[in-house]
């Protein structure tokens, strides 16, 4: 765990949604927590969701008829959205997305190829069900998916175990994975993350990182927890994302998101 010094001039925090804001034991976002946003928001301190989810999956959440975030990093730092303006794209490449088509189809496993606004899903099985059920999602629409997929991809999520994804992973070139589930693994490039799509919205206000501060519960947020001027990692955050973290703060269903305010004494 890194230490914070010295106070910082928070001006934006970006939180993640699954486990960090929107909880998936009472299926909703804590009171505290929107209250906690509010007061963020009348300061003058912007908030924006950092989540895998792409626009469509984040809105059939419902999590934004309870706040009116200032903007949105979707899909792993893949693309960035400001006052419903999209100022920062990063696809995967079309021939890393046919190469995971031919492992989905040789393998069998379940496939979701993640576009701007919607995704689709090669086949459903008893692990996709399984790790949708977890996370209180649906699966997106199913379709077939040709050898060449001639759609921008900008996530892909593996719905598989961890010997198969060590035989298709070395395959895909310049690519990582964060996994979320026994049965559920996001794949996304090397250089792509949380992170680096933080900095395109740093850099459009003209904000350093020292100026941000993040919070999350995952792998996939390790980049973001390590390189805000803040980190905030869940009270049960994964290992490495403790690790990344400055603090970690209460559950998320004990308040954990409004305290963490409270303890940077960003509201009062």
């Amino acid at each position: 765990m890194k230490n914070v010094s010295e106070p910082k001039d928070i001006k934006i925090v970006f939180t993640d949604i699954d486990g960090t804001l929107f909880s998936h034991v009472t299926n909703s976002v804590p009171q505290t927590a929107i209250a906690a946003i509010h007061l963020l928001q009348a300061k003058g301190i912007k908030v924006f969701l950092c989540s895998g989810r792409n626009y469509y999956l984040i809105r059939k959440s419902g999590i934004l008829n309870l706040i009116h975030p200032d903007g949105l990093v979707m899909m792993n730092g893949s693309s960035a959205e400001v006052d419903g303006k999209i100022i920062y794209r990063y696809p995967i490449p079309e021939t890393v997305v046919d190469k995971i088509i031919l492992f989905a189809k040789k393998l069998k496993f379940g496939l979701t190829l993640i576009e701007e606004n919607e995704g689709h899903i090669n086949m459903i099985d008893d692990r996709v069900i399984s790790a949708h059920e977890k996370y209180g999602t649906r699966f997106p629409q199913p379709r077939h998916f040709p050898d060449h997929y001639d759609r921008v991809v900008y996530q892909m999520i593996a719905f598989c175990d961890e010997i198969e994804e060590s035989l298709f992973l070395p395959h895909l070139e310049n690519c990582k994975s964060a996994r979320w589930d026994e049965y559920a693994v996001d794949i996304m490039p090397e250089d792509s993350d949380k992170f680096k799509g933080i900095k395109s919205v740093l850099d459009y206000f003209g904000w350093g990182p020292e100026n941000a501060m993040a919070l999350g519960d995952g792998n996939n947020d390790r980049e973001m927890l390590a390189n805000c001027g803040i980190g905030v990692a869940m009270a049960k955050a994964t290992e490495a994302a403790k690790k990344a973290a400055d603090y970690v703060t209460d559950d998320i269903d004990e308040n954990g998101w409004y305290n963490a305010m409270r303890h940077f004494n960003l509201i009062g």
